[in-house]
This record gives C-alpha cells, sequence and structure tokens, in this order.
C-alpha cells in the first residue's frame, strides 16, 4: 500500500523506450504511418449511430485525405510542434491523422 501523499512510482517499460524512439524517427521523415483501419474500427466500436460499414469507410476516406494534406504541408509545421502533436496522438491509442492536422494547426494559429 502506497503511502498518503506519495504518488505510485511508474517504471519506463520497453515499449515507451521503443515508441518514444519511433516518435523522434517519424517527425524527422515526414508524416508518422498511423493504422487507419484499426483506429478507425475501434473509433467506431466505440460511437453509435451510423451502420458500422458505412462509418468506417467515411473514417478512412477522411484519415487518407488528412494523411495526404499532411503529406504537402510538413515540412510548413515546426519541428518542435511536430514532436508535441505526434506524443499526443500516442496516448489514446488509436492515432488520427485528423486529429494530428487539427494539432498542428493550432500550434500555428497560436504563434
Amino acid at each position: 500500500m502506497a503511502a498518503i501523499g506519495r504518488r505510485p512510482e511508474m517504471p519506463i517499460s520497453f515499449s515507451m523506450i521503443v515508441l518514444s524512439s519511433q516518435l523522434v524517427v517519424a517527425v524527422a521523415d515526414g508524416v508518422p504511418k498511423f493504422d487507419i483501419a484499426r483506429s478507425c474500427k475501434l473509433d467506431v466500436a466505440a460511437t453509435a449511430g451510423l451502420s458500422v460499414d458505412q462509418s468506417t469507410k467515411s473514417c478512412v476516406n477522411d484519415e487518407q485525405k488528412a494523411k495526404r494534406q499532411l503529406a504537402s504541408q510538413w515540412s510548413k509545421f515546426t519541428a518542435p510542434s511536430r514532436a508535441s502533436c505526434i506524443s499526443q496522438e500516442s496516448i489514446g491509442g488509436t492515432p488520427s491523422y485528423v486529429s494530428l492536422q487539427t494539432c498542428l494547426q493550432l500550434g500555428q494559429w497560436a504563434r
């Protein structure tokens, strides 16, 4: 049992180290590679409304469009903004090009 007022320690796992090193490479090389199909399936499973096929197809289309736009604009974003936004995308387990694009654009507007 942890002492009162003391934060539990979280050791850094090997997978966190590997993920972090991949994020650095992704920032240097260009737009990161996300598993769009997996992310869309997980997102659709978490929501209700349209049929699963329609929602998944729409999600994949949106993600592919955002990825293409990011590829053409990637060099316009600062390296610190790219690194920060990519690391934010890795937190939830379902990274999204649409969300990454939004993060980067908000960073530009905030300057």
